[in-house]
């Protein structure tokens, strides 16, 4: 079975599947979370100029 594709610390690019007001810019990898029942990966991802972090699906992510 395969696991997460990033590691935690990565900075990846974000591009959110819904219309968010959210950066479309380099983010870094804080924590990887267990696999949904739905069977995807996410994560939770931390923009620079952010106070807080956000939690983002593997299908949304891109390398750096």
């Amino acid at each position: 079975m395969p696991g997460h594709k990033f590691r935690v610390g990565q900075v990846v690019n974000y591009h959110p599947s819904q219309r968010l007001d959210a950066p479309r810019d380099a983010y870094t990898i804080t924590a990887r979370l267990p696999q949904s029942d739905e069977g995807y990966f996410e994560y939770r991802i931390k923009y620079p100029s952010e106070a807080h972090e956000r939690i983002a699906k593997e299908s949304e992510l891109t390398a750096a």
